[in-house]
């Protein structure tokens, strides 16, 4: 079973959470950049959850930016969690803690 959550801010860049994540967390994030989603931030902690931190806006095909997640317009910064669902409530207990950090949404498969 696997275990997908949204986060989303408007305190921090996409860049200061993966750093604050990174301190909080005691983990690397990598910079990456893709034709779809601009640039991102990924880790992968020991159990094989994936953090992934973005800007809500990305690049669209027209040269105008989209919103990843269309239902969230106010929202700056995503943070996008696949962890399995073993390891969720520590994580999300150290994510609840940082101020500014909102749980959007969660869902398991």
């Amino acid at each position: 079973m696997t275990s997908f959550d949204t986060y989303g801010t408007n305190t921090y860049t996409a860049q200061e959470l993966s750093d604050l994540l990174a301190d909080r967390l005691t983990v690397g994030f990598t910079e990456r950049e893709s034709d779809y989603l601009g640039n991102y931030f990924l880790a992968v902690l020991a159990d094989t959850t994936r953090l992934h931190v973005q800007p809500n806006a990305i690049p669209g095909d027209d040269g105008q930016d989209d919103l990843y997640e269309d239902e969230y317009t106010d929202v700056t910064v995503l943070l996008l969690i696949t962890s399995p669902v073993a390891a969720e409530p520590t994580l999300h207990a150290e994510l609840g803690a940082i101020a500014g950090l909102t749980r959007l949404r969660s869902s398991r498969n």
